[in-house]
């Protein structure tokens, strides 16, 4: 049997065949918004959030195969948040997984329409989900509903403007859960629940698997504002400190480093315990938390 670490391997090498596939060649006419798309997308990364939509659905028992445009379309949608996130406007960060960002190679007008451009193209992909895969057409909608509210105000941009508008300003434990749970956790919860709800899951199984995603979101961001005081650059691929450069509340500037790993571990025992009731076939789920708990990238 695959290790835990052999298991993510090998379902983030599909994630990367299947963009490839579906992402226009790099000499696509305008050939510069093509190599731009492709240079954000293969600048790395350890697609966990398309590996849980494919997860969700092996833990439901189901073939995880017609899930995978889906889980794609997460992972462009995340690449997007990231590009946009990098821009002299919002966060000004010149790195992202070791590499420089994609507006310090093709300037900012470039780098805005790469991320519009991600977000249009994943929309396309959600449709594939039911034309190319034969998943039905409820399912399919439902979907397509969910990822959108996951991006708009009630979701990502939503965390991402909280996260503005506490800049230099005393925030609260809850204004900080917000900016979390919407600006990162949304797109945590909106993979779980997409493979789910893809899958055929119950009422039932979709609470259940969402209580997961939405523990396992808030889980890594402590861990990311944890590993922003003490992590190492080279392993991150960036530099360490943006948090307090920048001025942002974080759970270790909040409530310091001892009690925010405390706190991740807490979180992550109740993600644990939510999938209970899907028994061997969560496994991978289950080892998933402990990687995000350990990581140091």
């Amino acid at each position: 049997m695959m290790g835990f670490l052999q298991q993510l391997q090998v379902k983030a090498s599909k994630v990367e065949e299947a963009l490839n596939s579906y992402l226009p060649p790099a000499d696509t006419y305008p050939t510069v918004i093509h190599e731009a798309l492709r240079y954000s997308i293969t600048a790395g990364g350890k697609r966990l959030r398309p590996v849980l939509t494919l997860a969700a659905a092996e833990t439901l028992g189901r073939d995880p195969g017609p899930v995978m445009p889906t889980a794609c379309a997460i992972e462009l949608i995340h690449t997007y948040s990231l590009v946009h996130d990098d821009l002299p406007a919002m966060d000004n960060d010149d790195y992202r997984r070791g590499k420089l960002t994609s507006h310090k190679i093709y300037g900012e007008a470039m780098a805005i329409l790469v991320g519009d451009s991600l977000l249009t193209l994943a929309f396309e992909l959600l449709t594939r989900t039911g034309t190319d895969e034969g998943i039905s057409s409820d399912r399919v909608l439902k979907v397509i509903s969910e990822v959108a509210h996951a991006c708009g105000t009630g979701g990502l941009i939503g965390g991402q403007v909280a996260d503005l508008v506490f800049e230099n300003k005393v925030i609260t434990p809850p204004d900080l859960d917000y900016i979390h749970s919407h600006k990162t956790g949304a797109l945590y919860r909106v993979a779980v629940r997409s493979g789910a709800i893809l899958s055929g899951a119950s009422a039932k199984e979709i609470k259940e698997l969402t209580e997961y995603a939405d523990n396992l979101g808030l889980a890594f961001q402590i861990i990311d504002d944890i590993l922003d005081v003490e992590g190492d650059a080279e392993k991150l691929g960036k530099p360490i400190g943006s948090d307090e450069k920048n001025m942002k509340a974080t759970y270790p500037s909040l409530y310091g480093l001892a009690a925010a790993k405390e706190k991740a571990r807490d979180i992550a025992m109740q993600a644990e315990m939510a999938l209970e009731p899907f028994g061997t076939n969560a496994r991978f789920m289950r080892e998933l938390l402990h990687y995000i708990l350990s990581r140091d990238s």
